[in-house]
């Protein structure tokens, strides 16, 4: 009865310990927030006479908001989808990577990580503060630096809404 009555204290004083262990929290990216976005390159685009498509993920590389311009080519949707994950799941602008490869082809294997990745130009991370909670990519400009322009000037239409 001493060992039951033991265990039970103990028990007692680990339950306020394990309560203060809060849960993490991240920020989510609204959907609202993700259409706007994605409006904000294709219009950028647009007004530089590019069709394209552009894709928004949260962090976890899941689809938010898509839009295809008329005239878009077919292989713009998988560009922009794929150019918006790798930007979400590593963080980081997709062009960064490209450029890294470029100068360290044994670097080349970041190619294979996961089906998903594409490492051209085109793909920027969406922050919240220094949070990431997404990515945007974009394809089908005649060039990733304009692709990326384009992401650019989508994220620039929200980033008073960005916190």
């Amino acid at each position: 009865m001493k060992m039951v009555g033991a265990c039970f204290a103990v028990l007692l004083t680990a339950i306020p310990a394990m309560a203060q262990q809060a849960l993490p929290t991240e920020k989510v990216l609204p959907l609202a927030l993700a259409q706007q976005i994605v409006a904000g390159a294709i219009e950028a685009c647009k007004q530089q006479g590019y069709n394209v498509s552009a894709s928004v993920v949260d962090r976890s590389g899941t689809p938010r908001a898509f839009g295809r311009a008329d005239g878009a080519g077919p292989h713009t949707v998988n560009s922009a989808f794929r150019k918006a994950f790798t930007s979400a799941s590593m963080r980081a602008p997709t062009a960064q990577f490209a450029a890294a490869i470029a100068k360290t082809p044994a670097i080349e294997g970041l190619r294979q990580m996961d089906d998903r990745i594409l490492l051209l130009a085109g793909g920027l991370p969406i922050k919240a503060g220094n949070e990431v909670v997404g990515g945007i990519g974009v394809g089908g400009a005649p060039a990733g630096e304009k692709d990326e322009a384009c992401a650019k000037a989508g994220l620039d239409k929200v980033s008073s809404q960005l916190h």
